[in-house]
């Protein structure tokens, strides 16, 4: 959910690719030993992996105010917006919110949701952050990258997908020489002529090369006291703000998609902004349709989009009937980002059986649905999701923005809708299954079953130090079962320190 002033702010980022064989002892790095302590059920939790991901809206607020007191930038006075040097007469520098208390609570207090007041306007709030800190992380983005890795390798995941823009400025000035043509076949070919295209995908992947460099430097990676962040794979969402022109729209799906079917770092397109924002609304269903032809150019390219994060009184009733259906049918969507009004849809039972047939889940991040609308709770749909067999995986959105990490949003999905053990591993199981890593899984297809091994791993112990022959040869061609593995280890060991809190019913 990244607005405008964003689009663009990260244009270049990188990649950690799992290793080519497998290795038992290539799981997430443990932090550091510190004072004894009770054992914390949730944070020792395994949970898998993040799939719903905002880079720039993932790190912490006071990491962002330590880069931008670095950059020597500044702070408005009146708005709390960071701005290059100098600082001139309304503003402050940003310094001096490392020192004054004071004014450290203001930046933090504008630049997130802390304190926010629960019955604020939290949905203009949360968008408005962006562009008030959005002046910082486009400089670091391997410095915030090693940062956003780190915090979800110590909470016990083990994959992350994460949204960005690539190339943006090229693609932007691409698309604005090109200009919109409503055949978006004859667009597309606009955009490849004379390689204009390809040479954005250059651009994108050289960025991606000088930011991996950045971020192995800042986690120590080639060290020998590596950083957590570089044991934990990752993947990238190209992603296109759905408030800009239409071809600006299309030119950054294109690129998306170009780059997820030739550079193994990037793996889906997704659309991001405010979904009722008047030019969302207003091309909605176009930009359904340009998803949907560029999968047929593009087919190996995968896709998850934002949709359904409404509620009545943000639109008009009408735009919360189909936006769901939409993005499932016509935009050809893999995953679902929200779909919080789903109940809105019109015949939404049959959109759930279509997902559920479909295996298309729903990425849920509980904290950021309740402080941008206000729903939590029975009013939310998880439990009706679950209940209709749509897979579901918890996620974060903007973990920095809202002042959370994925340990927060377990634990919501326990003592809010009572789950137990069996079915927070499955959660996390799901989030795994359902990522975009490469390769086949481990579980068997028909999940209707629950999660069982099949093919080379049958019988085996799943997550064992030595699995046997067929299945350490199946586990070496498939990045996505190396993960899966790697969190049933995880789980044996976590069951070991909470043998009371992992019996059936207990929790």
């Amino acid at each position: 959910m990244i607005p405008t002033h964003l689009i663009g702010a990260l244009s270049a980022l990188a990649l950690l690719l799992p290793t080519a064989a497998y290795d038992a002892s290539a799981a997430p790095a443990a932090p550091a030993p510190g004072p004894a302590r009770p054992r914390d059920f949730f944070a020792d939790l395994p949970k898998g992996g993040d799939l719903h991901n905002h880079l720039s809206g993932a790190v912490t607020t006071e990491f962002l105010i330590g880069l931008a007191a670095e950059d020597g930038l500044c702070i408005t006075t009146d708005t709390t917006t960071a701005v290059p040097p100098p600082c001139g007469a309304g503003t402050r520098p940003a310094a001096d919110a490392v020192t004054d208390a004071a004014f450290r609570k203001q930046v933090l207090q504008a630049w997130s949701m802390q304190d926010f007041p629960a019955d604020g306007n939290g949905h203009d709030h949360f968008f408005a952050t962006f562009d008030k800190f959005g002046e910082v992380p486009w400089r670091h983005p391997g410095r915030i990258l090693a940062e956003v890795a780190g915090s979800a390798a110590r909470q016990n995941q083990f994959y992350l997908e994460s949204m960005i823009t690539p190339a943006s400025g090229a693609a932007r000035a691409l698309a604005d020489r090109v200009g919109y043509d409503a055949d978006l076949d004859a667009m597309h070919d606009k955009l490849l002529a004379d390689g204009g295209l390809d040479a954005v995908v250059r651009q994108a992947r050289a960025d991606a090369d000088t930011t991996d460099a950045e971020f192995r430097t800042a986690a120590h990676c080639d060290t020998a006291r590596p950083d957590a962040a570089c044991s934990l794979p990752y993947r990238w969402i190209s992603q296109a703000g759905r408030l800009g022109t239409p071809e600006r729209v299309f030119t950054q799906l294109a690129l998306g998609m170009r780059l997820a079917e030739g550079d193994p770092r990037f793996v889906a397109v997704n659309l991001v902004q405010p979904e009722d924002g008047e030019v969302a609304l207003r091309d909605y269903r176009l930009h359904m349709r340009m998803v949907n032809y560029l999968k047929t150019q593009y087919p190996k390219a995968h896709v998850t989009l934002h949709a359904g994060e409404l509620v009545p009184g943000l639109v008009k009733p009408e735009d919360l009937t189909f936006h769901i259906r939409e993005a499932a049918q016509t935009g050809r969507a893999e995953r679902i980002g929200h779909g919080v009004s789903v109940l809105h849809e019109d015949r939404w039972e049959s959109l759930m059986r279509y997902m559920a047939d479909r295996r298309i889940a729903v990425e849920v991040p509980f904290h950021s649905n309740a402080q941008i609308l206000r729903v939590s709770g029975d009013a939310h749909p998880f439990a009706t999701y679950r209940r209709h067999g749509v897979p579901v995986v918890l996620a974060t959105d903007d973990p920095g923005v809202s002042r959370i990490g994925i340990t927060d949003e377990y634990r919501w999905a326990a003592q809010t809708y009572g789950l137990g053990y069996p079915e927070l591993r499955d959660l996390a199981r799901a989030s795994l299954e359902y990522s975009f890593l490469p390769g086949r899984s481990l579980w068997d297809r028909d999940l209707r079953r629950g999660y069982r091994t099949s093919g080379a791993c049958a019988g085996e112990r799943q997550g064992g130090e030595r699995p046997g022959e067929r299945c350490a040869a199946f586990l070496a061609t498939s990045p996505k079962a190396q993960v899966e593995w790697r969190q049933e280890a995880a789980f044996h060991r976590f069951e070991a320190a909470h043998p009371g809190a992992t019996r059936p019913g207990s929790r």
